[in-house]
Protein backbone atom coordinates (compact mmCIF):
# COMPACT_ATOMS: atom_id res chain seq x y z
CA UNK A 1 0.00 0.00 0.00
CA UNK A 2 1.23 3.34 -0.55
CA UNK A 3 1.00 6.64 0.90
CA UNK A 4 1.72 10.35 1.01
CA UNK A 5 1.60 12.72 4.33
CA UNK A 6 2.26 16.11 4.17
CA UNK A 7 4.89 16.98 6.98
CA UNK A 8 5.71 20.63 7.06
CA UNK A 9 6.43 22.38 4.14
CA UNK A 10 7.38 18.31 2.27
CA UNK A 11 5.50 15.63 0.96
CA UNK A 12 6.33 12.50 2.64
CA UNK A 13 5.69 9.25 -0.10
CA UNK A 14 5.40 6.32 1.89
CA UNK A 15 4.98 2.72 0.32
CA UNK A 16 3.99 -0.59 2.71
CA UNK A 17 4.46 -4.00 0.47
CA UNK A 18 3.68 -7.35 2.31
CA UNK A 19 7.45 -9.39 2.61
CA UNK A 20 9.33 -6.23 1.38
CA UNK A 21 10.93 -3.38 4.19
CA UNK A 22 8.92 -0.31 4.51
CA UNK A 23 10.35 2.36 2.33
CA UNK A 24 10.14 6.31 2.60
CA UNK A 25 11.09 9.28 0.54
CA UNK A 26 10.42 13.43 0.96
CA UNK A 27 9.64 15.53 -2.02
CA UNK A 28 9.03 19.06 -2.56
CA UNK A 29 6.12 18.84 -4.57
CA UNK A 30 2.59 16.24 -3.69
CA UNK A 31 2.41 15.51 -7.38
CA UNK A 32 6.23 13.80 -7.72
CA UNK A 33 5.92 11.86 -4.28
CA UNK A 34 2.24 10.48 -5.78
CA UNK A 35 4.25 9.42 -8.21
CA UNK A 36 7.16 8.10 -6.77
CA UNK A 37 4.87 6.44 -4.39
CA UNK A 38 2.88 4.32 -7.09
CA UNK A 39 6.44 3.56 -9.45
CA UNK A 40 7.63 2.42 -6.57
CA UNK A 41 4.80 -0.04 -5.87
CA UNK A 42 4.36 -1.13 -9.29
CA UNK A 43 7.91 -1.76 -9.08
CA UNK A 44 7.84 -4.22 -6.32
CA UNK A 45 4.79 -5.84 -7.50
CA UNK A 46 7.01 -6.80 -10.62
CA UNK A 47 9.62 -7.89 -8.68
CA UNK A 48 12.09 -5.35 -10.45
CA UNK A 49 12.32 -2.63 -7.95
CA UNK A 50 15.79 -1.85 -6.76
CA UNK A 51 16.24 -0.60 -2.98
CA UNK A 52 19.07 2.18 -3.63
CA UNK A 53 18.53 3.02 0.04
CA UNK A 54 21.60 1.55 1.57
CA UNK A 55 23.76 2.97 -1.16
CA UNK A 56 22.08 6.51 -0.29
CA UNK A 57 22.80 6.09 3.28
CA UNK A 58 26.68 4.82 3.89
CA UNK A 59 29.56 7.26 2.68
CA UNK A 60 32.35 6.64 1.15
CA UNK A 61 34.03 6.70 4.23
CA UNK A 62 31.73 3.63 6.21
CA UNK A 63 32.30 1.96 3.02
CA UNK A 64 36.19 2.21 2.87
CA UNK A 65 36.42 1.21 6.84
CA UNK A 66 34.18 -1.78 6.04
CA UNK A 67 36.35 -2.74 2.49
CA UNK A 68 39.51 -2.42 4.49
CA UNK A 69 38.27 -5.12 7.47
CA UNK A 70 36.88 -7.30 5.02
CA UNK A 71 38.80 -7.08 1.93
CA UNK A 72 42.16 -6.09 1.78
CA UNK A 73 43.52 -8.45 4.46
CA UNK A 74 42.61 -11.66 1.83
CA UNK A 75 45.46 -9.38 -0.95
CA UNK A 76 48.31 -9.88 -1.46
CA UNK A 77 49.47 -6.11 -1.50
CA UNK A 78 47.46 -5.11 1.40
CA UNK A 79 49.93 -3.12 2.98
CA UNK A 80 50.07 -0.56 -0.53
CA UNK A 81 46.23 -1.28 -0.72
CA UNK A 82 46.01 0.20 3.11
CA UNK A 83 47.67 3.22 2.24
CA UNK A 84 45.52 3.80 -0.84
CA UNK A 85 42.56 3.70 1.52
CA UNK A 86 43.76 6.14 3.84
CA UNK A 87 44.69 8.57 1.19
CA UNK A 88 40.91 7.85 -0.40
CA UNK A 89 39.46 8.21 3.57
CA UNK A 90 40.93 11.97 3.94
CA UNK A 91 40.00 13.00 -0.24
CA UNK A 92 36.98 15.06 -0.50
CA UNK A 93 34.41 12.44 -1.61
CA UNK A 94 34.78 10.18 1.82
CA UNK A 95 31.87 12.62 3.08
CA UNK A 96 29.97 11.79 0.62
CA UNK A 97 27.32 8.72 0.09
CA UNK A 98 28.06 5.77 -2.53
CA UNK A 99 24.48 6.86 -4.50
CA UNK A 100 25.98 10.43 -4.96
CA UNK A 101 29.36 9.58 -6.94
CA UNK A 102 28.91 10.16 -10.20
CA UNK A 103 31.60 9.50 -13.04
CA UNK A 104 32.15 13.26 -13.12
CA UNK A 105 33.32 13.52 -9.40
CA UNK A 106 36.04 10.48 -10.52
CA UNK A 107 37.23 12.78 -13.40
CA UNK A 108 37.17 16.20 -11.38
CA UNK A 109 39.61 13.89 -9.24
CA UNK A 110 41.49 12.56 -11.82
CA UNK A 111 42.54 16.20 -13.04
CA UNK A 112 43.59 17.27 -10.37
CA UNK A 113 46.10 14.36 -9.81
CA UNK A 114 47.05 14.84 -13.34
CA UNK A 115 47.71 18.41 -12.23
CA UNK A 116 49.76 17.45 -9.36
CA UNK A 117 52.20 15.65 -11.42
CA UNK A 118 50.99 11.92 -9.91
CA UNK A 119 51.77 9.51 -12.32
CA UNK A 120 49.18 7.64 -14.12
CA UNK A 121 49.86 4.21 -12.55
CA UNK A 122 49.90 5.85 -9.35
CA UNK A 123 46.58 7.26 -10.43
CA UNK A 124 44.73 3.79 -11.73
CA UNK A 125 46.08 1.83 -9.03
CA UNK A 126 44.35 4.53 -6.50
CA UNK A 127 41.02 4.50 -9.00
CA UNK A 128 41.62 0.15 -8.91
CA UNK A 129 40.91 0.08 -5.24
CA UNK A 130 37.74 2.65 -5.85
CA UNK A 131 36.16 0.51 -8.49
CA UNK A 132 36.91 -2.74 -6.86
CA UNK A 133 35.24 -1.18 -3.44
CA UNK A 134 31.90 -0.23 -5.68
CA UNK A 135 31.98 -3.59 -7.53
CA UNK A 136 32.19 -5.47 -3.96
CA UNK A 137 28.87 -3.29 -2.90
CA UNK A 138 27.13 -4.19 -6.18
CA UNK A 139 27.53 -7.69 -5.40
CA UNK A 140 28.16 -8.78 -1.75
CA UNK A 141 26.72 -5.58 0.46
CA UNK A 142 23.18 -5.30 -0.65
CA UNK A 143 23.69 -2.28 -3.16
CA UNK A 144 22.57 -4.22 -6.27
CA UNK A 145 21.27 -0.46 -8.18
CA UNK A 146 24.69 0.98 -7.05
CA UNK A 147 26.73 2.08 -10.37
CA UNK A 148 29.98 1.95 -10.57
CA UNK A 149 31.52 5.68 -11.18
CA UNK A 150 34.97 4.52 -11.85
CA UNK A 151 33.73 2.56 -15.31
CA UNK A 152 32.15 5.69 -16.63
CA UNK A 153 35.37 7.73 -16.82
CA UNK A 154 38.28 7.39 -18.76
CA UNK A 155 41.64 6.04 -17.47
CA UNK A 156 45.11 8.12 -17.56
CA UNK A 157 47.02 6.09 -20.18
CA UNK A 158 49.12 3.61 -18.83
CA UNK A 159 52.64 4.62 -17.88
CA UNK A 160 55.50 3.00 -20.33
CA UNK A 161 57.26 0.01 -18.78
CA UNK A 162 60.81 0.69 -16.72
CA UNK A 163 63.08 -0.76 -19.20
CA UNK A 164 66.14 -0.08 -17.16
CA UNK A 165 68.79 -2.82 -16.84
CA UNK A 166 72.40 -2.24 -15.69
CA UNK A 167 74.72 -0.65 -18.04
CA UNK A 168 77.01 -3.63 -18.85
CA UNK A 169 79.75 -0.86 -20.44
CA UNK A 170 83.22 -0.55 -18.25
CA UNK A 171 83.63 2.91 -16.69
CA UNK A 172 87.24 4.38 -17.07
CA UNK A 173 88.17 1.98 -14.30
CA UNK A 174 87.16 -0.80 -16.49
CA UNK A 175 83.80 -1.07 -13.87
CA UNK A 176 80.55 -2.09 -15.49
CA UNK A 177 77.50 -1.01 -13.41
CA UNK A 178 76.92 -4.38 -11.84
CA UNK A 179 80.67 -4.80 -10.92
CA UNK A 180 80.17 -0.93 -8.90
CA UNK A 181 76.66 -2.10 -7.56
CA UNK A 182 77.71 -5.42 -6.07
CA UNK A 183 80.99 -4.05 -4.30
CA UNK A 184 78.92 -1.19 -2.76
CA UNK A 185 76.26 -3.77 -1.87
CA UNK A 186 79.13 -5.77 -0.52
CA UNK A 187 80.61 -2.21 1.29
CA UNK A 188 77.09 -1.80 3.68
CA UNK A 189 76.76 -2.92 7.24
CA UNK A 190 74.44 -5.36 6.42
CA UNK A 191 76.35 -8.48 5.12
CA UNK A 192 73.14 -10.31 3.82
CA UNK A 193 72.58 -7.50 1.48
CA UNK A 194 74.85 -7.98 -1.08
CA UNK A 195 73.82 -11.65 -1.33
CA UNK A 196 70.12 -10.90 -1.86
CA UNK A 197 70.99 -8.40 -5.13
CA UNK A 198 73.27 -11.76 -6.39
CA UNK A 199 70.01 -13.76 -5.83
CA UNK A 200 67.67 -11.33 -7.30
CA UNK A 201 69.85 -11.12 -10.42
CA UNK A 202 70.36 -14.65 -10.80
CA UNK A 203 66.55 -15.68 -10.11
CA UNK A 204 64.85 -12.77 -11.23
CA UNK A 205 62.75 -13.98 -8.05
CA UNK A 206 60.44 -10.74 -6.80
CA UNK A 207 61.57 -9.03 -3.58
CA UNK A 208 58.72 -10.04 -1.70
CA UNK A 209 59.47 -13.98 -2.81
CA UNK A 210 62.73 -13.83 -1.84
CA UNK A 211 61.66 -12.36 1.38
CA UNK A 212 59.39 -15.25 2.04
CA UNK A 213 61.99 -17.59 0.64
CA UNK A 214 61.70 -21.03 3.16
CA UNK A 215 64.92 -22.92 4.10
CA UNK A 216 62.45 -25.76 4.54
CA UNK A 217 61.51 -25.20 0.35
CA UNK A 218 64.88 -24.99 -0.70
CA UNK A 219 66.63 -28.01 -2.26
CA UNK A 220 70.54 -27.37 -3.17
CA UNK A 221 71.24 -30.64 -4.06
CA UNK A 222 68.31 -30.49 -6.79
CA UNK A 223 68.79 -27.27 -7.37
CA UNK A 224 65.18 -25.73 -6.88
CA UNK A 225 63.52 -23.42 -4.83
CA UNK A 226 59.62 -23.52 -3.86
CA UNK A 227 57.71 -20.50 -4.00
CA UNK A 228 54.84 -21.64 -1.66
CA UNK A 229 52.91 -18.31 -1.90
CA UNK A 230 53.99 -16.02 -5.17
CA UNK A 231 52.70 -12.94 -5.84
CA UNK A 232 49.69 -14.71 -8.32
CA UNK A 233 48.91 -16.56 -6.02
CA UNK A 234 50.22 -19.89 -6.95
CA UNK A 235 53.31 -21.98 -6.37
CA UNK A 236 56.50 -22.01 -8.45
CA UNK A 237 59.68 -24.06 -8.64
CA UNK A 238 62.31 -21.56 -8.93
CA UNK A 239 65.52 -23.41 -10.75
CA UNK A 240 68.96 -22.14 -9.06
CA UNK A 241 71.94 -22.02 -11.26
CA UNK A 242 75.30 -21.65 -9.76
CA UNK A 243 75.48 -18.16 -8.65
CA UNK A 244 72.27 -18.45 -7.04
CA UNK A 245 73.22 -21.90 -4.83
CA UNK A 246 76.40 -19.93 -4.10
CA UNK A 247 74.17 -16.75 -2.70
CA UNK A 248 71.76 -18.82 -0.80
CA UNK A 249 75.10 -20.78 0.59
CA UNK A 250 76.99 -17.45 1.79
CA UNK A 251 73.91 -16.81 3.66
CA UNK A 252 74.75 -19.68 6.45
CA UNK A 253 77.04 -19.29 9.06
CA UNK A 254 79.96 -21.25 9.40
CA UNK A 255 80.74 -24.66 10.64
CA UNK A 256 83.95 -25.77 12.50
CA UNK A 257 86.00 -27.31 10.62
CA UNK A 258 84.75 -31.81 11.38
CA UNK A 259 81.09 -30.83 12.06
CA UNK A 260 78.15 -31.59 10.33
CA UNK A 261 75.81 -28.57 9.51
CA UNK A 262 72.54 -29.32 10.20
CA UNK A 263 69.49 -28.46 7.43
CA UNK A 264 68.63 -24.97 7.97
CA UNK A 265 65.27 -23.64 8.82
CA UNK A 266 63.46 -20.35 8.60
CA UNK A 267 63.48 -17.41 6.52
CA UNK A 268 66.70 -16.85 4.59
CA UNK A 269 66.30 -12.86 5.24
CA UNK A 270 65.42 -12.02 8.04
CA UNK A 271 64.44 -8.13 6.82
CA UNK A 272 61.54 -6.06 5.29
CA UNK A 273 60.66 -3.75 2.02
CA UNK A 274 61.91 -0.81 3.77
CA UNK A 275 64.82 -1.94 4.78
CA UNK A 276 65.73 -3.13 1.66
CA UNK A 277 64.86 0.04 -0.67
CA UNK A 278 67.10 2.31 1.85
CA UNK A 279 69.91 -0.17 1.44
CA UNK A 280 69.80 -0.59 -1.98
CA UNK A 281 69.30 3.25 -2.14
CA UNK A 282 72.17 3.82 -0.34
CA UNK A 283 73.97 1.35 -2.73
CA UNK A 284 73.40 3.53 -5.35
CA UNK A 285 74.14 7.05 -4.29
CA UNK A 286 78.09 4.77 -3.08
CA UNK A 287 78.31 3.33 -6.68
CA UNK A 288 77.04 7.06 -8.19
CA UNK A 289 74.25 5.10 -10.07
CA UNK A 290 71.25 6.88 -10.96
CA UNK A 291 67.86 5.54 -12.12
CA UNK A 292 67.75 2.53 -10.86
CA UNK A 293 65.31 0.76 -8.52
CA UNK A 294 65.60 -2.76 -7.20
CA UNK A 295 62.44 -3.85 -8.94
CA UNK A 296 64.93 -2.99 -12.06
CA UNK A 297 66.91 -6.23 -11.08
CA UNK A 298 63.78 -8.07 -12.03
CA UNK A 299 63.64 -6.78 -15.48
CA UNK A 300 67.58 -7.54 -15.90
CA UNK A 301 67.31 -10.80 -14.73
CA UNK A 302 64.36 -11.59 -16.86
CA UNK A 303 66.01 -10.05 -19.87
CA UNK A 304 69.20 -12.36 -18.91
CA UNK A 305 67.15 -15.27 -19.32
CA UNK A 306 66.30 -15.18 -23.23
CA UNK A 307 69.82 -13.97 -23.97
CA UNK A 308 71.24 -17.30 -22.52
CA UNK A 309 68.62 -18.80 -25.06
CA UNK A 310 65.93 -19.75 -23.26
CA UNK A 311 61.69 -19.57 -25.00
CA UNK A 312 58.95 -17.34 -23.62
CA UNK A 313 57.60 -20.71 -22.27
CA UNK A 314 60.59 -21.44 -20.59
CA UNK A 315 61.47 -17.78 -19.09
CA UNK A 316 57.85 -17.54 -18.16
CA UNK A 317 58.14 -20.95 -15.58
CA UNK A 318 61.57 -19.04 -13.76
CA UNK A 319 59.54 -15.82 -13.88
CA UNK A 320 56.18 -16.66 -12.75
CA UNK A 321 54.51 -14.22 -15.59
CA UNK A 322 50.88 -15.97 -15.97
CA UNK A 323 50.70 -13.84 -19.93
CA UNK A 324 53.22 -13.29 -22.21
CA UNK A 325 52.40 -9.84 -22.70
CA UNK A 326 53.53 -8.98 -19.47
CA UNK A 327 56.71 -11.56 -19.73
CA UNK A 328 57.43 -8.99 -22.65
CA UNK A 329 57.14 -5.85 -20.76
CA UNK A 330 59.79 -7.01 -18.46
CA UNK A 331 61.90 -8.28 -21.21
CA UNK A 332 64.20 -5.57 -22.44
CA UNK A 333 67.02 -6.59 -24.99
CA UNK A 334 69.47 -4.78 -26.12
CA UNK A 335 69.82 -4.02 -29.60
CA UNK A 336 73.85 -4.33 -29.84
CA UNK A 337 73.24 -7.95 -28.69
CA UNK A 338 70.75 -8.82 -31.23
CA UNK A 339 73.44 -7.16 -33.79
CA UNK A 340 76.00 -9.73 -32.79
CA UNK A 341 73.91 -12.55 -32.89
CA UNK A 342 72.58 -11.20 -36.78
CA UNK A 343 75.60 -11.62 -37.87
Amino acid sequence: MASVTQRGNRWRAQVYKKGHKPLFKSFLYKADADKWATETERAIQRGEFVDMSAARETTLLKALERYQNEITPQKKGKAQETLRIEAWKKGPLASRSLASIRGSDIAEWRDKRLADKKSPTTIRNDLAVLSHLFTVAAKEWGMEGLSNPVQRIKLPAAGRARDRRLDPKPNKEGKTEQDRLLAACEGRPVKWFALLVRLALATAMRQGEMLALQWENIDLESKVARLVDSKNGEARDVPLSTAAIAALQATLPPVPEGVMRLPPRGAVFDANTDKIVNEFRAACKAAGITGLRFHDLRHEATSRLFEIGLNPMEAASVTGHKTLQMLKRYTHLRAEDLAKRLG
